[in-house]
C-alpha cells in the first residue's frame, strides 16, 4: 500500500512538472516577439497617412492665405475727378472738378503716390488728412487725377453676376453657374448609363462578358482629358449643331462639354456601383427568387436598395470629379465668363477660367493672380462639402449583413 501511494505521488508530481513545462512553453510561444520589419512597415504606413493629411492641410493653407490677399488687397479705382487748383504740401482742402464718383467721409483717396483720408466732403471741396498711412505729403499740380481706395466685397463676390477682376468686377456667379451646368449635364448622362451598366455586369453578365466589358470601360478612364476636349469640340459640338441647328448651338458651348464629361466619369460610376451591387449577399437574391421575383425585380427592388449607400457614394464622387474637370471645359465650353442658363451658349467654368488666366502673362501678386486662389478655394469648399455629404449618406443608408 505504501509503495502504491508513493508511486501515485510520483506520478502526480510528474504530471505537475509536465504541466508546468507545457505552460512555460505556451507562455514562451505567446510572448511578444520583436519583429523589426513589422515596426518598419507600421512606420511607413503611418508616414504615408501623415503625408496625405499634411498635403491636404498645405493645399488648404495656401488657398486660404492667397484668398485673404485677394479680399484684403487695396484696389484703386479711377474717381474720374481732377484737382481744380494746385495743392501744396501743407494744404488740407482740395478743390475738385465736377462729375465722377461720389466721395464721402472716411474714403481713402490717392493723388500720385500720396494717400489721403477724407474728413469732410462739401460738393467740390474736400477736407482731407494728408500723408495717410505713412505716405509723404507733396505738392500736386492742377489737373492731377484722383483714385479712390476699394476692396473686394464678400457680398459682391458671392452675389455679383459679372467677373472681370481687371476692371473691378468680382461677381463669381457666372463661373459657378457654368460649372454647375456642365456638371449637371454630365451627371444626367453618367448616372443612368453607369447604373444600368453596373446592374448588367452584376446581375446579368456572364463571367466571360464581365471580364471583357470591365477592362473596356476602364480604358475610357485612361484616355487623356485633352483628347476628350477635342472630341467634344470636333464631334459632339458638330453633332449637336447638325441636330438642333447652327443658330441654336454655338461652336463653344457647355452642353457638348457636359455630355463628354459624362462619358468621362461613366467608368467611375459604373465601377463603384458594380462593386456595391456585388457586395450584396447572395442570400438576398435567393430569397427574392424563392418568393417568385424575376431577375429584374430582384435587381431593382432588392439588390439596388441594399447597395444604396455605395451607389450614392459613387454618384457623389463622380459629381466631384465632374466639377473638377479642367481640360474638356477649357477646350469646348468657352473662354469668357457668361452669366447664362442656356447650355448651348459659350460660357467659362471655374476650372476653365483658372487654366486660361494661368496660361497668360500673369504677374505675381496681381489681382488676377490672387483671384485664381479665391476661385480655387470655392472649388475646394464645394468638393469638400460633397465629400462630407457622401460620408453622411454612407453612414445613414449603410446596411451590414452577416
Amino acid at each position: 500500500m505504501q509503495n502504491e501511494a508513493t508511486m501515485a505521488t510520483s506520478k502526480t508530481a510528474l504530471r505537475t512538472d509536465a504541466g508546468a513545462d507545457v505552460r512555460a512553453d505556451v507562455r514562451l510561444a505567446l510572448r511578444k516577439r520583436r519583429r523589426p520589419h513589422e515596426t518598419v512597415i507600421q512606420g511607413l504606413l503611418f508616414l504615408c497617412g501623415a503625408v496625405s493629411i499634411l498635403t491636404t492641410l498645405g493645399i488648404a493653407f495656401g488657398l486660404v492665405q492667397e484668398s485673404l490677399s485677394f479680399f484684403t488687397r487695396e484696389l484703386w479705382e479711377d474717381a474720374n475727378k481732377r484737382l481744380a487748383v494746385e495743392v501744396d504740401a501743407q494744404a488740407s482742402t482740395l478743390q475738385l472738378s465736377s462729375g465722377g464718383l461720389d466721395l464721402g467721409p472716411d474714403d481713402v483717396i490717392r493723388i500720385d503716390d500720396e494717400k489721403m483720408r477724407i474728413v469732410q466732403a462739401q460738393g467740390k471741396v474736400l477736407t482731407v488728412e494728408r500723408g495717410f498711412q505713412g505716405t509723404a505729403a507733396a505738392t500736386h499740380q492742377a489737373g492731377t487725377g484722383l483714385f479712390v481706395s476699394d476692396r473686394v466685397s464678400l457680398i459682391e463676390f458671392f452675389t455679383g453676376t459679372r467677373w472681370n477682376p481687371q476692371i473691378g468686377q468680382f461677381g463669381i456667379w457666372p463661373l459657378v453657374v457654368s460649372t454647375l451646368r456642365t456638371s449637371t449635364i454630365a451627371v444626367l448622362v453618367a448616372m443612368p448609363l453607369g447604373l444600368s451598366v453596373a446592374i448588367y455586369l452584376s446581375e446579368y453578365a456572364s463571367s466571360r462578358a464581365r471580364s471583357i466589358l470591365k477592362p473596356v470601360l476602364e480604358v475610357l478612364s485612361g484616355i487623356p482629358t485633352v483628347v476628350y476636349g477635342y472630341f467634344a469640340l470636333v464631334f459632339m459640338t458638330q453633332l449637336l449643331r447638325s441636330l438642333l441647328g447652327a443658330d441654336t448651338v454655338q461652336i463653344y458651348n457647355t452642353a457638348s462639354a457636359g455630355i463628354v464629361i459624362g462619358i468621362l466619369i461613366l467608368p467611375l460610376v459604373s465601377s463603384m456601383s458594380e462593386d456595391a451591387l456585388s457586395a450584396v449577399p447572395r442570400s438576398l437574391r435567393e430569397g427574392a427568387y424563392a418568393m417568385g421575383a424575376t431577375k429584374w425585380e430582384t435587381a431593382v427592388k432588392v439588390v439596388v436598395p441594399a447597395a444604396l449607400s455605395g451607389i450614392a457614394a459613387a454618384f457623389i464622387v463622380s459629381i466631384s470629379r465632374a466639377i473638377g474637370e479642367t481640360m474638356i471645359v477649357a477646350i469646348a465650353a468657352g473662354a469668357g465668363p457668361n452669366f447664362t442658363l442656356n447650355p448651348f451658349d459659350a460660357a467659362e467654368t471655374m476650372t476653365g477660367h483658372i487654366v486660361r488666366i494661368s496660361g497668360g502673362d500673369l504677374s505675381y501678386d496681381s489681382i488676377d493672380y490672387n483671384s485664381i486662389f479665391a476661385i480655387g478655394l470655392v472649388l475646394f469648399l464645394m468638393t469638400l462639402g460633397l465629400n462630407v455629404v457622401s460620408q453622411r449618406i454612407v453612414r445613414k443608408f449603410r446596411e451590414v449583413y452577416e
